[in-house]
């Protein structure tokens, strides 16, 4: 089991910056695929973002690409989300996933991921 705990979100306004991190805790973390996803109000869960283990392999949501870049950090079992030039389009709950152990791709959608964080709210305002 990896449990997954998520921090950074807020309020920012539009054009600003934030860096969400997700922890990880449980079984081991270094062969997980992990990525972000994100759902606003009445709409269906986004791919924002996957790292591979190694964080040689990264993949990004067509919304996303360019402004948004995702990191890991091994040894201390975490997971980073640099969202710069945020758009008030950008506003929603942030979720971290984790892929089931050895399993190496980094998948787009949400069905591909076992383990799940509880969340983080970034709210962009105009």
């Amino acid at each position: 089991q990896v449990q997954l705990v998520e921090s950074g979100g807020g309020l920012v306004q539009a054009g600003a910056s934030l860096r969400l991190s997700c922890a990880a805790s449980g079984r081991t973390f270094i062969s997980n695929v992990m990525a972000w996803f994100r759902q606003a109000p009445g709409k269906e869960r986004e791919f924002v973002a996957g790292i591979s283990w190694s964080g040689g392999s990264t993949k990004f949501g067509d919304s996303v690409k360019g402004r948004f870049t995702i990191s890991r950090d091994n040894t201390k079992s975490s997971v980073y989300l640099q969202m710069n030039s945020l758009k008030p389009e950008d506003t929603a709950v942030y979720y971290c996933a984790g892929r089931a152990y050895a399993m190496t791709a980094v998948g787009l959608s949400g069905s591909d991921y076992m383990y799940w964080g509880q969340g983080t709210q970034v709210t962009v305002s105009s």
